[in-house]
C-alpha cells in the first residue's frame, strides 16, 4: 500500500475507541509507572546495582502480560570485561514478509542529587504531573510502550507485524555494553523501524519529533606548575598557583560573547523555529540579571552549535585550604558537538586548543574520556510521515521538528549494526520535566497522548 492511499489516523473511526481504551487503562498504567519509580535503579557504579537488577525484573514482569511470548533478561560484557547491566528483550516475531518494529526505552536512572521538594524515589502526583527520579527519563517511555500494546490488545487490534521491546539498563551510565549487546543479540533486535521515546516535546500541548541530536565528547585537563606544593608567602608572586592557571586556561575556551572559541568545531544552519527567551529563562532557571551567552538564536545554540562546560574541578577545597601554592589542578570538560561533527576531530581540536593556550608555560595534559556521535535524521521518510500523522491525531496539532542539545550516543551504534532501519526519536518529556535534575516529573496528560500516538503508529507502520 502506498503512503498516499493510507487512511488519515485523525479521521479513523478507531481513534475514538483507542482514546477511550487508553483512558480506561490509564489508572493502571499510572500505578505501574509509580511502582517503577520506587525502584532506585541508578546504574552509576557507586550505587547498589541490586536495584538495577530488581528494576529489570519488574519491567520483564510487566512485559510478560502484553502479548509478547518471548521475554528475556540478557546482558553483554562492558569493554573492561565486566558484565553490563541487565536489559530486557521481549518479542513477538514477524510473520513472513511483515516488518518488525523495535520499541526502545531504558529502565535505569540518574542519581537523585540534591534539591528535591518531594522524595525522589517516592512518586508524588501534584496536579497533572508525577514527580520522581525516572518518572520522565525514561520510565515513562516504558509505560508508553506498555500502554500502546495493552490498548491494542484489549481492542483485538494488535497489528500483524513483528514487535520487539528492548529496555536497556545502563543508558544513564553511557551504555558501555550497548555495542556488545547489539553484536551478541543482533538477530533478536533486528528491525525495520526503531522507536526511541527518550526525547522531549516542544511544550505541553504541542508534540515534537527529534530530527537531530548533538554528540558528546569529554575529557580531563590537568595543569601543573610545581613538583610539589610550596609556601605561598615564600614563593608566591613569581609562581602562579595551578588553580589560577587552570582558570586562565578555561577562560580561553569561550570568546567575549560566550561562543565556544575552539577552532575546528562545526556548526549547523540556524533552525526555522526558536525558543522564546522568557520561556527559556524560566525553564533553565536563569537568575535575574544574568545575560545569555552566545550569538544567534537560542534554539540554534542548543541544537546546531557546540557547547563546552566545566562539569567538575579537582582542587584544594576551601575547608582544607592552607597557605601553599597548589602544584596542579584538574577539570573535567564536557563538549557537546553539532550534528555532522566527527567526534575524534572534535577531541583533536579541543586538545590542540588546550595545549596551545598553556598559560605561563604550565604543563598541560589532556586525558580523553568518552565520545558519542551526533545524530541527524532524514526528515521525509515513510516512517517519519507516519509518525507526524499519528502525533497530529493524538494531540490535535501538528508536531514540530526539533533538534535537541542533549546526546543519545547509542543511536550511532544502532545505525552501524542496522543501517537499513528507520529511527524515530519521539518525546515523553516536556520542557518542565527536568530530566537529570531535581524535581523530575512527567505530565500525565501528555503521557496519555504518547500512548495513543504510539498505538496509532504501530498500526500505521503495519499498513506501510
Amino acid at each position: 500500500m502506498s503512503d498516499n492511499t493510507l487512511p488519515n489516523p485523525s479521521a479513523s473511526p478507531e481513534l475514538a475507541a483507542l482514546r477511550a481504551e487508553v483512558e480506561k487503562l490509564f489508572p493502571a498504567l499510572t500505578s505501574d509507572l509509580a511502582a517503577l519509580v520506587r525502584i532506585p535503579g541508578v546504574s552509576a557504579a557507586a550505587f547498589d546495582q541490586a536495584h538495577v537488577v530488581a528494576s529489570a525484573e519488574a519491567v520483564a514482569e510487566l512485559l510478560r502480560g502484553v502479548g509478547l511470548p518471548d521475554v528475556q533478561i540478557l546482558t553483554a560484557p562492558k569493554p573492561d570485561g565486566t558484565p553490563g547491566a541487565p536489559a530486557i528483550v521481549a518479542r513477538r516475531p514477524a510473520p513472513t514478509g511483515a516488518p518488525t518494529v523495535l520499541l526502545y526505552a531504558h529502565h535505569d536512572v540518574q542519581p537523585p542529587g540534591e534539591g528535591w521538594r518531594t522524595e525522589p524515589f517516592e512518586p508524588t502526583v501534584i496536579g497533572e504531573r508525577m514527580y520522581g527520579r525516572g518518572a520522565a527519563d525514561d520510565k515513562a517511555g516504558i509505560v508508553a510502550h506498555l500502554g500502546a500494546l495493552r490498548a491494542l490488545e484489549a481492542l483485538d487490534a494488535l497489528p500483524d507485524i513483528g514487535i520487539t521491546v528492548f529496555i536497556e539498563g545502563e543508558e544513564e551510565d553511557g551504555s558501555p555494553s550497548f555495542r556488545a549487546f547489539l553484536e551478541a543479540h543482533r538477530d533478536l533486535l533486528v528491525a525495520d523501524v526503531i522507536v526511541i521515546p527518550d526525547s522531549v516535546n516542544w511544550k505541553v500541548g504541542i508534540p515534537a519529533l527529534t530530527t537531530s541530536l548533538r554528540g558528546l565528547v569529554d575529557g580531563t585537563v590537568e595543569v601543573s606548575v610545581l613538583e610539589h606544593a610550596v609556601h605561598s608567602g615564600m614563593f608566591g608572586g613569581p609562581v602562579l598557583d595551578a588553580n589560577v592557571l587552570l582558570a586562565r586556561l578555561i577562560a580561553t575556551l569561550h570568546d567575549s560573547q560566550g561562543n565556544v572559541a575552539v577552532a575546528g568545531l562545526a556548526s549547523g544552519a540556524e533552525p526555522t523555529v526558536d525558543y522564546d527567551e522568557a520561556a527559556f529563562r524560566q525553564e533553565a532557571s536563569v537568575l535575574a540579571g544574568v545575560h545569555l551567552a552566545g550569538s544567534g538564536g537560542i534554539a540554534g545554540q542548543i541544537w546546531v552549535k557546540p557547547a563546552l562546560s566545566v562539569i567538575g574541578i579537582d582542587a584544594t577545597s576551601v575547608a582544607n585550604a592552607s597557605n601553599t601554592i597548589a602544584p596542579s589542578a584538574r577539570a573535567k570538560l564536557s563538549l557537546r558537538i553539532a550534528p555532522g561533527q566527527d567526534p575524534q576531530a572534535a577531541i583533536d581540536a579541543l586538545e590542540a586548543h588546550l595545549l596551545a593556550n598553556a598559560p605561563f608555560g604550565a604543563q598541560v595534559r589532556f586525558e580523553v574520556g568518552s565520545a558519542g556521535r551526533p545524530f541527524l535524521a532524514p526528515s521525509d521518510t515513510a516512517a517519519m510521515r507516519a509518525a507526524r500523522a499519528c502525533f497530529e491525531a493524538a494531540w490535535g496539532v501538528p508536531p514540530v521538528d526539533i533538534g535537541v542539545g542533549g546526546s543519545i550516543p547509542f543511536i550511532a551504534d544502532l545505525l552501524d549494526v542496522y543501517p537499513d532501519a528507520a529511527i524515530l526519536v519521539t518525546g515523553v518529556e516536556d520542557p518542565d520535566s527536568r530530566a537529570h535534575g531535581a524535581n523530575e516529573s512527567v505530565h500525565l496528560g501528555e503521557l496519555r497522548k504518547v500512548v495513543v500516538a504510539e498505538a496509532l503508529l504501530l498500526t500505521q507502520l503495519a499498513a506501510r
